[in-house]
């Protein structure tokens, strides 16, 4: 397993991390699993094992119990692992409940260490963009929990790319602690975070980190266009997420994943997981499982090599479409871009050339 420190932090964290979703899978979250204690145990003795230091939970999660789940597995491992919670969903009905707010985030945090039974998290992020809040509170009750010791870094989850650079310039340019990373939705099907997020994350030296690797289950390799999700999953029980573009270039993206796994004896999983792990401007992707077998099959994905030729041709399938100003600066400025952003850039003028090509 490799590490990289984050963003311009001083947060050494593993390439994979482990997500907490399933864990509990109680108050609304049965969807995502219903693990037990034990088996909860397990996973991250596992990821440990394998690397793995850094888990990743919110308190929206089963409304609090995947952190104390997760919060039960520690042990005596604290000190070998870092954490990362978040707060910022709705989650009790009340006023004051949620947000991006003075008192929601100081209320919520304390909440978050007692079910974890620790004094301090790691990493701590605002889940969801609150565009009725000023950016100065948010930075500033961040900055105050670090200060007070129950909190190391901070970050946000979800934001725009302007709400991204508007929360940095601003902590920035008052002399406070700038969030040190940002967690984006990122797969093969859904590329959008590299118009704006993933070079904005490395250019502003916020660290890019990928939730839901798989599409929310949509990417499992088992639901195709012959086969439906399953019952009992979140796809299978009504999950309202992902927005999924184009059901025809679903199925289609899903049959060349699963011929690239049958080349690699591989699966599907583990092709996606390949490939996004080796994205430019990725910093650590964040792997979930159901059961001990998707476990294994998502950490062993680590070690997968795709062929160049493997990679081209999801990468050429799944390409963006140029839109404006990315078209324009593609054709006119690619001298000036950044190496952030040169190789989307490049992208763009290969989807323009041969559309060119077949007018």
């Amino acid at each position: 397993m490799d590490y990289k420190l984050l963003g311009n932090s001083g947060l050494n964290i593993s390439k994979y991390s482990l997500g907490t979703i399933p864990f509990s899978g109680t108050n609304g979250f049965e969807g995502a699993a219903d693990m037990g204690q034990e088996t909860a145990n397990h996973f991250v003795d596992y990821a440990l094992d394998h690397g793995i230091n850094h888990f990743d939970t919110a308190n929206l999660y089963a409304k609090g119990d995947a952190e104390i789940v997760l919060g039960k597995a520690l042990g005596n491992k604290r000190k070998d692992m870092t954490i990362a919670s978040k707060t910022g969903v709705q989650i009790q009905g009340g006023p004051n409940d949620g947000g991006a707010t003075r008192i929601n985030i100081e209320s919520t945090i304390d909440k978050t260490l007692e079910r974890l039974g620790t004094n301090y998290l790691d990493l701590y992020y605002v889940h969801m963009w609150d565009g009725r809040v000023p950016v100065s509170e948010t930075v500033q009750v961040m900055n105050d929990l670090i200060k007070k010791g129950k909190i190391r870094y901070w970050g946000v989850s979800n934001y725009s790319g302007w709400s991204l650079a508007k929360t940095h310039t601003f902590a920035v340019e008052n002399n406070l602690i700038p969030p040190a990373a940002h967690q984006i939705y990122y797969t093969p099907e859904s590329r959008e975070a590299e118009y704006e997020l993933l070079p904005a994350g490395t250019e502003l030296g916020i660290g890019n980190t990928i939730w839901s690797p798989l599409g929310e289950g949509m990417l499992n390799g088992k639901i195709t266009r012959n086969q439906k999700a399953q019952p009992g999953t979140r796809q299978g029980n009504g999950w309202a997420e992902p927005y999924l573009k184009d059901k025809e270039f679903f199925y289609n993206l899903v049959e060349m994943l699963q011929d690239i796994a049958s080349k690699h004896n591989a699966t599907v999983p583990q092709v996606v997981l390949a490939w996004l792990r080796d994205r430019p401007n990725v910093d650590s992707v964040i792997i979930a499982a159901r059961n001990k077998e998707q476990l294994y099959e998502n950490v062993a994905s680590y070690t997968l090599q795709l062929s160049d030729d493997d990679v081209s041709q999801i990468t050429d399938f799944t390409a963006l479409e140029p839109i404006y100003p990315h078209w324009h600066r593609a054709m006119n400025t690619m001298d000036m871009a950044s190496e952030s952003e040169k190789v989307y850039l490049e992208a763009y003028n290969k989807t323009m050339t041969q559309k060119d090509q077949e007018i």
